[in-house]
């Protein structure tokens, strides 16, 4: 195995990545947080303090063939990574998948696990206390965290708060019809084509009022600020010829390259490759990667491979609790059984610990 891959960020594209090249080159992954952070759990454990064990999983057992740089990478170029400290990660293909942030307390800042922690167990001790809910944003955190709240503390008077005029538009009209009407039986009321107006902060749960586009006020004992993601791209900005997408993704050829650098890859939340910023993504993502760095190891070039195909209307789960919800799997959506099944019961934190190598 004489090639070497960079690999920087170990969320679920990196983490994936990292595991399925580490047979065929000598593979690094750069990442500054000890545990790789499991997001769907991260919602749940709002609800289900327990739960957050199996959101922060130790990358200890990740890697049998390879190895882990727990630290914060500062720069990318042609030949590696440079490191916070200055040392160097040389590498003959790198690549940057730095994924997104999120509000609190559903990602952390930075490396700061003991910070995410205690941000989920004070929003725990705020909602337990909470008699009025308002979870700013229709997108999946905020139907998810919806339902968890209306499963797990019956009775709490829980609005949520859309900018569209439905839920999940662009998924056909079935699969919002049917999460509003479990939504409403659950008692959630739903605010369509509203925007929260001058939010105290937006990285953070906090005590309400809500003030929303049309003058109405929404008196909440907490509101959760869940209005989307955030891609991290510092790392990509430096790079030569690159350029934006709406979004502030960073744009891709259709070999996730990018830049002008031939060797460096990007791939995840961070880029914009026409996938949603979803962790069903990197499941088409990583493997497309992995068979496209095998081949160029074994000395084909890059643009002689199949370009990136992203997916066409991509699936998703929305598990409303551990045993409601509705999914949309490509060509139908599907209802409660289904979607405890494949995702709210176990919300994959069978297939992460396994991922990392941690028994179940």
């Amino acid at each position: 195995m004489g090639k070497r891959i960079a690999i920087v960020g170990g969320g679920n594209a990196g983490a994936e990545l990292a595991k399925k090249m580490q047979d065929v080159a000598e593979v690094t992954l750069v990442e500054p947080r000890s545990h790789f952070v499991h997001a769907p759990a991260t919602i749940r454990a709002v609800v289900e303090p327990s739960i957050l064990d199996d959101a922060l999983l130790s990358y200890g057992n990740l890697l049998k063939n390879g190895r882990i740089v727990q630290a914060k990478a500062t720069a990318v170029d042609a030949s590696g990574v440079t490191l916070e400290d200055g040392a160097r990660v040389e590498a003959d293909y790198v690549v940057v998948t730095t994924g997104s942030n999120y509000a609190a307390p559903f990602k952390p800042v930075g490396a700061d696990l003991d910070g995410m922690r205690a941000a989920s167990t004070e929003t725990h001790a705020m909602l337990k206390a909470a008699e009025k809910v308002v979870i700013v944003g229709g997108g999946a955190v905020g139907v998810e965290l919806a339902g968890e709240i209306a499963h797990a503390m019956p009775g709490k008077a829980i609005t949520l708060v859309a900018s569209g005029e439905t839920l999940f538009a662009d998924k056909g009209p079935k699969l919002g019809a049917s999460l509003l009407r479990k939504l409403s039986d659950l008692g959630v009321r739903v605010i369509f084509g509203q925007r929260a107006e001058g939010l105290a902060r937006t990285d953070a749960p906090f005590a309400g009022p809500v003030t929303l586009s049309n003058g109405e006020t929404l008196e909440a004992d907490i509101v959760f600020p869940v209005i989307g993601v955030r891609p991290v791209t510092p790392l990509l900005d430096s790079l030569p010829d690159i350029s934006l997408a709406a979004d502030g993704r960073v744009k891709v050829d259709s070999w996730m390259r990018p830049s002008s650098l031939p060797n460096v890859f990007a791939a995840g939340d961070a880029v914009d490759v026409g996938d949603a910023m979803t962790i069903v993504a990197s499941t088409r993502q990583v493997p497309w990667l992995a068979k496209t760095l095998t081949a160029a190891i074994n000395g084909k070039t890059i643009d002689s491979q199949k370009a990136y195909v992203p997916w066409g209307k991509a699936p998703i789960l929305l598990p409303l609790g551990p045993r409601k919800g509705s999914s949309f799997l490509i060509i139908a959506t599907v209802g409660d059984f289904l979607t405890s099944l494949i995702k709210g019961k176990d919300l994959f934190r069978s297939k992460y610990r396994k991922l990392l190598g941690i028994a179940n």
